[in-house]
């Protein structure tokens, strides 16, 4: 168990937290969710010691074993990947070098034989044995190959380095884990193994995250850092999300009687208990929600960004587009060949790659940035295109201009302030903030901008390429409805499993030998027997097409 009595975190006049008191028990996930800046991994560190709070206390069941997910990624840059995982279990790499030492000594006494025995037995009690094939089991699990297990860390890329982070925290099943953003750079598959992993995880979990399916497969409770304090709801965070916007449009209807109110959670948690009856963590979380407290339930104080795409300039026809035999080549590199698709009225595909630079140059192509490729495309002649790439910062950079200015450059028609400031103030972006200049923007707060201006491009065709990138829980989450209610088509490429799953109608995953393309859900797809099958026969062409001259 973990138990915060008192806490709070002031700095200067600001304060973060304030008369915080939580308890966090084993078998449960906990996801830690709140605004930007509320201050949800900054009190993982409290937890963990890096930073003293103004007042309270944190006190750990004596003998708990803590691992921390690393966000120093060249900590351990000089020592090898499997060191580096092995040393996530503190105890038992004490007692390795421990008797590594030992056993090195020329003049071997017999105190270092009754102490060596006894670390022999300690060794033993920690599965010591098996230390390495557990830890090469792990790394392998997330996508760490065997070739490179007792290599430097500083010879991997920064992928790689973020797994066997991930894997060093996981290793040797520690009592307390605390994890802090675990799934950034990783595949679908990975995160679907780390799901599993931690759904059946005995200990305690705290994490953050901005993924929003992997907070639903694993947290039994949320942790809702609001009002400058800390309330733990049971239930994962589409539950916490659902229940608050319903409590919160019960607070704005006056005229809805107590009773009218209580039946209509009462109906929203029994609907929601059936439904988590289907999960992984189904006893725990239908436990969890049967115990609530209706009285517990309150609503947010999140501001949600107001992005809506609906307001087109015209009804695109029947042709949309067509894509003959595209290929693209970068650095000898082949990204993708013989892409040939046609998109229909009305669709709206998921794009996937094992590659994301084939991803990303893919959408460059469509959306007219790269003109370096072979092939043909043709868009239809009702459609008018808005795009987000994946890096937007030319559209600000050495651009000298306030917020007004800068997005007024891409209103067609209307250049008024007022009608501007609407826009802005629709991303959240209200009194003297607009008149901050746009060459100093947070990364979220330059994608909320991006979406302005595709707002004002009034586009009847969308290509996004990774346009949750940088945005919080409550702009991804607006995002992902105003794609849903968009009535036009879409292309989009995201690793936000959530999304994708309730977005798109139809996958397109690309490689360099061919494509896949399906009228299917997202989920349908990665658990498609014949989808499998489809890749491992292209995958079959790789040692005929893997490389050709640029």
């Amino acid at each position: 168990m973990i138990t915060v009595s008192n806490l709070s975190l002031r700095y200067g006049k600001r304060t973060l937290f304030e008369d915080v008191n939580l308890k966090f028990t084993s078998g449960n996930c906990y996801g830690i969710i709140g605004a930007n800046g509320a201050g949800k991994s900054t009190f993982l560190k409290i937890l963990q010691g890096d930073i003293d709070p103004t007042t309270g206390q944190i006190a750990f069941t004596k003998g708990m074993r803590v691992a921390v997910l690393k966000q120093n990624h060249f900590e351990f840059d000089e020592m090898p990947v499997m060191e580096t995982v092995l040393r996530g279990h503190k105890i038992l790499w004490g007692v390795m070098e421990e008797k590594d030492a030992l056993y090195a000594k020329a003049d071997f006494s017999e105190d270092d034989g009754l102490r060596a025995g006894e670390l022999e037995n300690t060794f033993s009690e920690l599965d010591g044995w098996n230390a390495e094939s557990k830890a090469a089991e792990l790394l392998s699990h997330l996508g760490i190959k065997e070739d490179l297990h007792f290599k430097l860390v500083k010879e991997l890329d920064g992928n790689q380095k973020v797994r066997v982070l991930l894997a060093q925290a996981l290793f040797g099943n520690p009592d307390i884990l605390f994890l802090d953003e675990p799934t950034n750079d990783l595949d679908v598959q990975t995160i679907a193994w780390l799901e599993d992993f931690l759904a059946d995880y005995e200990g305690i979990i705290l994490v953050v995250s901005h993924d929003r399916h992997f907070l639903d497969a694993v947290c039994t409770h949320v942790v809702d850092i609001d009002y400058s304090k800390m309330t733990i709801y049971s239930g994962n965070y589409t539950f916490w999300y659902q229940s608050s916007q319903l409590v919160a449009r019960q607070k704005a209807d006056s005229n809805k009687k107590a009773e009218d109110r209580i039946r209509e959670l009462q109906d929203f948690i029994r609907r929601f208990s059936a439904n988590a009856s289907k999960s992984r963590q189904a006893t725990s979380r239908k436990k969890a929600l049967d115990k609530i407290n209706l009285e517990d339930i309150k609503p947010s104080s999140r501001r949600y960004p107001g992005i809506v795409f609906n307001n087109y300039l015209r009804e695109a026809g029947n042709e949309i587009l067509d894509v003959q035999n595209l290929s693209k080549t970068e650095h000898g590199e082949l990204l993708f060949s013989n892409v040939t698709f046609n998109v229909k009225k009305g669709d709206k595909i998921a794009l996937l790659a094992d590659n994301s630079l084939a991803q990303a140059a893919m959408l460059n192509v469509l959306a007219g940035y790269d003109k370096d490729f072979k092939g043909t495309f043709t868009w239809g002649v009702t459609i008018n295109i808005g795009s987000i790439p994946n890096e937007n910062n030319s559209y600000f950079e050495g651009v000298d201009l306030n917020l007004i200015d800068w997005l007024r450059q891409y209103s067609p028609d209307e250049k008024d302030e007022t009608f501007i400031r609407g826009f802005l103030g629709k991303m959240l972006f209200s009194g003297e903030e607009v008149l901050k200049k746009c060459n100093v923007l947070s990364g979220g707060e330059k994608m909320r901008c991006m979406f302005s201006r595709m707002m004002l491009m009034r586009a009847n065709m969308l290509i996004l390429d990774e346009p949750t990138n940088h945005l919080d829980l409550e702009s991804i989450t607006a995002l992902d409805n105003g794609l849903n209610d968009f009535r036009g088509q879409v292309i989009i490429a995201s690793r936000d499993h959530e999304m994708i799953q309730t977005i798109a109608n139809r996958i397109i995953e690309i490689t360099p030998y061919g494509i896949i393309d399906k009228e299917m859900t997202f989920d349908e797809y990665i658990n498609s027997d014949r989808v499998k099958e489809q890749k491992a026969e292209l995958m079959a062409k790789a040692p005929k097409a893997a490389k050709v001259k640029a």
